[in-house]
C-alpha cells in the first residue's frame, strides 16, 4: 500500500492481505464443466516482467443472446476478451483488441471491465498505468459488431495530467446513457498548489463522473461528485427506481473515518446533493484499506450493500440495508466468515446473492450467502477453494439469474447461484 498504515490497520487487514498475492491467467481453449485454464506468468505489454500483484482480475457480462463475455490478462499480459455460449463450460478463442502500448491494471480492486449494449454494442474500459507511480488514465474499447472489431482506446476523462484516474466503474441507465466513474485526484493536486496554512491538508482523493450519450464514442465534460474518496477502493454502482445511477464508495469523513458515501448520479451533469453518509462504522484510519463496497438494487425498497470495516474493534464484512436514499435502513449483520473479504452483492426481484472469499491459513474458500426472501434470510453455500494464487469473486446478471465467477491460476469458475 501507498498510503500510510498505522497500527491499527495492520491487524484490521491482516486477513485480507493473507490470500492478496495473485498471478495472470485466462482461458486459452475450452474445458469442461465450467472451468477454464489459468495461465502462467508472462510479460506485459511494455515488456516488463509481471508484478506479483498482477493479474487474475477479470470481469464477466451476460449479452442479450444468453452469452457471457469475459475480459482479463492472457499469458502474455495482453488484454483478452472471451465468449461462451454455454453459460461458462468452454470458451471461444481469445480475441486481442489493439491497444498499443497501454498497460492494463488487473488486479485486486482495479480490474478490466466488460458492459454489453444494445445493437452489437460491447464495451471494455481499463486503468493504464502512467509513468509516476500510483497514477493511471481511465481508456475505452468500443465495437460496434457483437466484439468482432474495436476501435482505438480512448480516455475517458478530459483531463491528461499524469495523476491517478482509476478504479473506474461504468453503467448504463434505463435511457441508454454510460455513465463512468473514477477515483481523481486533481483536487488533492490543486490544494498542493494553493496558499498554504490556510487550510487542513486535502483528504484522499475526489469521485469524478461523465456521461455518454453516445454509447461510448463521445463524453460530457468531467464533473466531481464528491471530495475527500477513499484512494484506492473500488465503486459499487446500481440501478435506480427513477432509472438512473447510484453510486457508494469508501469516503474519508473528517478527520479520517473511513465509512462509505451514497449519492444518486442524477440523469444531468449537475452535482446531486451532498452524499448520504450510508455507513456508521467511524473506523479511525489513517490510510486505504484497498476494500471497496458492494451496491444492489432492492426489489421493494431501497438497496442492499456490503462492506469491510472495523466497528468499534470487531473487524468485517458487514450486509445491511439502504433507504432509497442511501441512509442504513435496519440491522447490520456481520456475514457468516469472520475472515470474509472482498464481498460483492447482486440482487434479482426477491433473490440476493453474496459473495465472497476467505483464507483459513492454508487454503482460500469462495462462499456465497443466498436468500430468496430480499434479504430476510440467507442460506450459506460453499463453492470451491484453492491452495493456489486467486482472485476476488464476483457476481453478475443474465437474465433473471444471479451467476458468480472465481478465478486462480487453476482456471476460472462460473457458478449459477440463483434459479
Amino acid at each position: 500500500m501507498h498510503a500510510f498504515l498505522t497500527a491499527r490497520l495492520l491487524p484490521a487487514l491482516a486477513l485480507v492481505m493473507a490470500a492478496a498475492v495473485i498471478t495472470p491467467a485466462l482461458a486459452a481453449d475450452a474445458k469442461p464443466a465450467g472451468h477454464a485454464p489459468g495461465m502462467q506468468h508472462g510479460q506485459s505489454k511494455t515488456g516488463k516482467a509481471a508484478k506479483a500483484r498482477a493479474a487474475l482480475a477479470i470481469s464477466v457480462a451476460a449479452a442479450e443472446d444468453g452469452s457471457f463475455w469475459m475480459v482479463g490478462l492472457d499469458d502474455q499480459g495482453r488484454l483478452a476478451l472471451q465468449r461462451s455460449t454455454d453459460q461458462g463450460r468452454s470458451w471461444d478463442a481469445p480475441r486481442l483488441p489493439d491497444i498499443g502500448d497501454d498497460g492494463v491494471a488487473a488486479d485486486g480492486e482495479s480490474r478490466p471491465k466488460v458492459l454489453i449494449g444494445k445493437g452489437g454494442l460491447v464495451l471494455v474500459s481499463y486503468s493504464s498505468p502512467l509513468a509516476k507511480p500510483y497514477t493511471a488514465q481511465v481508456r475505452l474499447l468500443r465495437s460496434t459488431d457483437g466484439g468482432r472489431s474495436f476501435a482505438p482506446p480512448v480516455t475517458v476523462h478530459a483531463d491528461r495530467q499524469v495523476i491517478t484516474h482509476r478504479f473506474e466503474s461504468l453503467a448504463f441507465d434505463t435511457q441508454g446513457r454510460l455513465h463512468t466513474v473514477w477515483i481523481d485526484k486533481r483536487d488533492l493536486e490543486a490544494s498542493k498548489a494553493g496558499p498554504t496554512g490556510e487550510a487542513p491538508p486535502y483528504r484522499g482523493a475526489a469521485i469524478y463522473r461523465n456521461v455518454s450519450e453516445d454509447g461510448g464514442l463521445t463524453f460530457g465534460p468531467d464533473t466531481r461528485v464528491a471530495d475527500h474518496s477513499c484512494e484506492c477502493c473500488r465503486i459499487a454502482l446500481a440501478p435506480s427506481p427513477q432509472g438512473d445511477v447510484v453510486a457508494m464508495w469508501r469516503h474519508v469523513y473528517a478527520p479520517n473515518e473511513r465509512d462509505h458515501a451514497f449519492t444518486h448520479l442524477g440523469q444531468d451533469l449537475a452535482p446531486e446533493a451532498e452524499p448520504v453518509r450510508a455507513t456508521q462504522d467511524r473506523w479511525a484510519l489513517d490510510g486505504c484499506p484497498h476494500h471497496g463496497p458492494g451496491l444492489a438494487r432492492d426489489a421493494a425498497q431501497g438497496y442492499h450493500a456490503v462492506w469491510f470495516g472495523d466497528r468499534g474493534g470487531l473487524v468485517g464484512v458487514r450486509y445491511g440495508r439502504l433507504d432509497d436514499a442511501g441512509r442504513p435502513l435496519g440491522d447490520v449483520r456481520l456475514l457468516p466468515d469472520e475472515a470474509a473479504e472482498h464481498a460483492d452483492v447482486l440482487s434479482s426481484g426477491p433473490q440476493v446473492a453474496i459473495t465472497w472469499r476467505s483464507f483459513d491459513g492454508q487454503r482460500t474458500r469462495w462462499r456465497a450467502w443466498i436468500s430468496a426472501d430480499g434479504g430476510q434470510s440467507f442460506t450459506l453455500r460453499e463453492l470451491g477453494r484453492t491452495t493456489q494464487d486467486n482472485d476476488h469473486p464476483k457476481l453478475f446478471l443474465a437474465g433473471s439469474a444471479i451467476y458468480g465467477h472465481w478465478r486462480s491460476t487453476e482456471g476460472v469458475r462460473i457458478e449459477r447461484l440463483t434459479p
